[in-house]
């Protein structure tokens, strides 16, 4: 299916059933209905291709935080829905917070997983760097050189992200090649995400605008956005929630699925709080 908006034609897809979540997505929609798929039987996932990503037309550079709130919008009155959540997977998690701080009248509440704090990527990339040597077991830092020799020159991005499985998974030999074939990237819109359009965002910016629940989800596992990053900006966020999963990666909802249904469940009932659970 799909909406205009702005000069761009946007495509998305509707699975599941239950309350509507809109869901960004800027390598296909196939590849988050893939890691999604367990969700998609207590939600009614919105997912949409970001504009000149998946099937959407549209530049990427022409892609600003504004012109995001205003694609999102057409797809929810397309798709019939008034009111939605937003579920922002990694990078996306930033595109989910910035629609709920523009449409707080649209938005239920903003869910954002394995997202990082700022889009300071230099930064980013330092931390996971640091975090992974310091808190790593041998055998996960093992497995990754092994993974990374055995690329081949000239190797594609898809190649590169399934050898960081030690980095994106609880289980550092799980097999991520299945879920990395679904992806459908596309020239410029990881540069625009990664680069242009988020360079310089801090969720703590414009954080007395922030009016909409935030749920934040990390995995204990994650090296690509470690879960400390946020313990410095979660006090300034009185309507955050921090969740850590014990047994997961970069994608909770992939690697817990009924851990994490269980937990949005209770965060919608229960006051929110910005404490961080102790490391085990």
């Amino acid at each position: 299916m799909r909406a205009s908006a702005n000069g761009a034609e946007l495509f998305y897809s509707i699975r599941g059933e239950g309350p509507p979540c809109l869901m960004p997505c800027s390598l296909g929609t196939r590849s988050n209905e893939v890691l999604t798929s367990e969700l998609s039987r207590h939600f009614t996932l919105i997912y949409a291709d970001i504009r000149g990503s998946g099937e959407s037309s549209g530049e990427p550079r022409d892609l600003d935080f504004d012109v995001m709130a205003d694609d999102f919008d057409a797809v929810c009155r397309a798709a019939g829905f008034d009111r939605v959540a937003v579920l922002g997977y990694s990078i996306q998690g930033i595109l989910a917070i910035e629609y709920g701080r523009r449409r707080a009248e649209r938005v239920t509440c903003v869910i954002a997983v394995g997202t990082p704090p700022r889009g300071d990527m230099q930064w980013l990339a330092a931390e996971s760097t640091r975090f992974f040597e310091a808190d790593a077991s041998e055998e996960r830092k093992n497995v990754l050189r092994d993974n990374f020799a055995k690329l081949a020159p000239g190797h594609s991005l898809a190649d590169a992200v399934a050898a960081q499985t030690p980095m994106r998974f609880f289980d550092a030999r799980f097999d991520a090649a299945p879920l990395v074939a679904a992806a459908e990237g596309r020239p410029g819109i990881l540069e625009h995400l990664l680069g242009p359009l988020t360079n310089g965002w801090s969720v703590t910016e414009h954080a007395d605008e922030r009016r909409v629940p935030i749920f934040v989800a990390h995995g204990r596992y994650d090296y690509v956005v470690p879960h400390r990053l946020w313990e410095d900006a979660l006090p300034a966020l009185p309507r955050a929630t921090f969740r850590l999963f014990e047994r997961s990666g970069h994608q909770p909802f992939f690697e817990e699925p009924e851990e994490f249904v269980q937990a949005l469940r209770a965060w919608r009932s229960l006051p929110p709080s910005h404490s961080i659970r102790a490391r085990p």
